[in-house]
């Protein structure tokens, strides 16, 4: 009889239970999980659904494990992967999408091009005001000072007084310096060979400067 130390006994026993246990684990399992699942070269692009464009930055991941890649700013994505896997894409403005890998393919890569639609989120209506309550709200409301609108201003520029003022203020333009410089040499060419008359001795001018003047052109405003 051959006697072993305590703490190598309990090695013995300890390795005769895994070794137990490994053995009935491996006749219980199914033959489709024991079976080991060939590695491949998954890649492929990420486009969308209405235009074709690239997704970019496309999160691609074997669900139910942290496995997975992201696509570049092309939508192009590849990464290691296992026969029958599904995998998950996700991305900012399009829906979820799965896509499970065949169980029966034989070459070591696998390559697709995979679609996205976009999700369109309808938000609820947020009314954002500046005052906290409505006494404040009222008496900024009365304290208001609301500047004419377009057609307050298009009457103030199209008033008589406005335009007339305007008009005296805007400097002549190349065409009505031609016709000022027009009638100066008529009225040059008309008194040619002669003398020009003279309104100090014009009766008429005489009775339009006393009308005007009785009229309070003169006077200052």
């Amino acid at each position: 009889m051959v006697f072993l130390p305590l703490s190598r006994m309990r090695s013995l026993l300890l390795f005769i239970c895994l070794a137990a246990t490994a053995s009935s684990w491996a006749q219980t399992t199914p033959p489709a999980v024991a079976q080991d699942r060939r590695l491949i070269q998954f890649s492929g692009v990420v486009v969308t659904g209405d235009s074709l464009q690239p997704v970019p930055f496309t999160n691609i991941i074997i669900k139910h494990s942290y496995r997975g890649t992201m696509s570049d700013v092309y939508g192009y994505f590849s990464f290691v992967a296992q026969t029958g896997d599904t995998v998950l894409f996700s991305a900012v403005g399009f829906e979820r999408s799965y896509y499970a890998l065949p169980d029966s393919l034989t070459e070591s890569k696998y390559s697709m091009i995979h679609v996205m639609y976009s999700d369109t989120v309808m938000l609820k209506n947020f009314d954002v005001t500046p005052w906290p309550s409505k006494e404040q709200f009222a008496r900024a409301f009365m304290d208001l000072h609301l500047a004419d609108d377009d057609y307050q201003i298009a009457r103030k520029n199209l008033s008589p007084a406005e335009m007339m003022q305007r008009m005296e203020n805007v400097p002549s333009d190349g065409y009505a310096s031609f016709r000022n410089q027009l009638e100066v040499d008529n009225t040059r060419l008309y008194w040619s060979g002669g003398y020009p008359s003279i309104n100090l001795f014009n009766p008429i001018a005489w009775a339009q400067f006393l009308q005007a003047w009785q009229n309070g052109a003169y006077k200052k405003k």
